[in-house]
């Protein structure tokens, strides 16, 4: 018989001892952390950023690990491919938003926790006996919000989600569908028909919705007043190469000279701006609602300013001016078929090339990623300017 060969050592193969003090502990730990988190029974290690208590991120956030088992029955186990930072997001984790997700031990954590985020790209790992509409490997987005997205893994009933077509996208641009570029759409669509060549106007207008607000208007042939905060001269740049018809900045906004600037625009006031667009609040709601036309309808979406509107009785008496509100959480959990209808639209518009992705900042999770890096990403989108939204992009987790 020809001689045995030793087998190289490995970093866990060195050591054969069971004392707590062995050298080769911190070799043990890195190879473990490399290691794929699937197991040969078929459970999933997984890893959540969880908080337990209303604050700041940096001070509650914390990264949990936790196992999942086999799905049955129509039940699938999903991979998180991207899922982004909203605002809305932040909210929930201070305890400010409108909903809040239960605290619940369901992942196993030593108090009763939530896991924060509510839109994301999931691919389906592997699906219960009972599933139907998809299988392995296909993409899927959460159907309502309150999912809790800010995780590598997630299993959840087949009904909570719903199949995307993944040909010709990437994980980031589905993953960002759901809230900025809906709730554009169907602001522009649901509150006043506006006909082609008529006019809106934003603030906000170099965020998410703004963007896909301007896009979208441009291709349904309506004319926009885009105000952006931020940015500078790249900035309104931007926005006029996305299909603005005009730019102006805050300042310019709240200027002496702006009524008459929109004038001149809309030649002199013959042309209607019917619609207004208002994530800010405050005084820079009410600059925008002077030039709106009579019967206009301003829609509010957000309150970045933290100020209220004080509506004077002229608007209201005079110009007969309609304030409505928009949520777009509310909308979805309400019309779940029509927002299908609506992603469809416009990943097929990504597809092909016709609307523009939101600049993106993003922040990878693998499987080694600190809670530190994690944390710091999410406190980030509370500090003023960025160069764009914040997206969790997940890699060999």
């Amino acid at each position: 018989m020809p001689p045995k060969v030793p087998r190289a050592a490995s970093p866990l193969s060195s050591c054969h001892c069971m004392r707590s003090q062995c050298l080769a502990k911190p070799l043990h730990k890195r190879a473990i952390d490399r290691r794929r988190p699937i197991s040969t029974y078929g459970y999933v290690q997984a890893k959540s950023l969880v908080y337990s208590k209303h604050g700041s991120p940096q001070d509650v956030l914390d990264l949990h690990t936790h196992s999942i088992s086999p799905p049955h029955s129509t039940l699938l186990t999903l991979r998180t491919l991207s899922s982004p930072l909203n605002p809305a997001d932040i909210n929930q984790i201070q305890g400010t938003y409108a909903t809040l997700p239960p605290f619940t031990t369901s992942l196993g954590t030593p108090t009763p926790s939530a896991v924060p985020g509510n839109e994301a790209c999931f691919e389906v790992l592997s699906a219960g006996s009972g599933a139907k509409s998809v299988q392995k490997g296909e993409w899927v987005i959460a159907r309502q919000t309150g999912l809790g997205t800010w995780r590598t893994h997630l299993q959840v009933a087949e009904d909570e989600v719903t199949k995307v077509e993944k040909e010709g996208l990437k994980a980031e641009q589905v993953g960002t569908v759901s809230v900025n570029p809906v709730t554009a759409y169907r602001m522009l669509k649901d509150f006043k028909e506006l006909k082609e060549g008529e006019w809106f106007i934003q603030n906000g207008a170099n965020s998410g919705v703004g963007r896909a607000a301007i896009q979208l208007g441009k291709r349904w042939g309506y004319k926009s007043i885009a105000i952006a905060g931020g940015g500078g001269g790249k900035v309104k740049r931007e926005l006029e190469e996305l299909g603005a018809t005009r730019v102006v900045t805050d300042e310019e906004m709240m200027g002496k000279g702006f009524r008459e600037q929109v004038k001149e625009w809309t030649n002199g006031g013959r042309e209607d701006v019917k619609l207004a667009l208002n994530c800010v609040g405050g005084d820079a709601a009410m600059a925008m609602a002077k030039v709106m036309s009579q019967g206009a309808c301003m829609v509010t979406y957000g309150a970045m300013s933290k100020s209220p509107m004080r509506v004077g009785a002229s608007m209201l008496i005079f110009k007969d001016l309609r304030f409505e509100g928009f949520w777009v959480s509310r909308w979805s959990d309400q019309h779940p078929e029509e927002k299908k209808k609506t992603v469809d639209e416009i990943l097929d518009l990504i597809r092909r090339g016709e609307f523009k992705d939101v600049p993106m900042v993003k922040v990878p999770w693998n499987w080694d990623t600190k809670k530190e890096e994690l944390v710091d990403a999410v406190q980030g989108t509370l500090e003023g300017f960025r160069k764009g939204k914040g997206v969790f992009v997940f890699g060999d987790t």
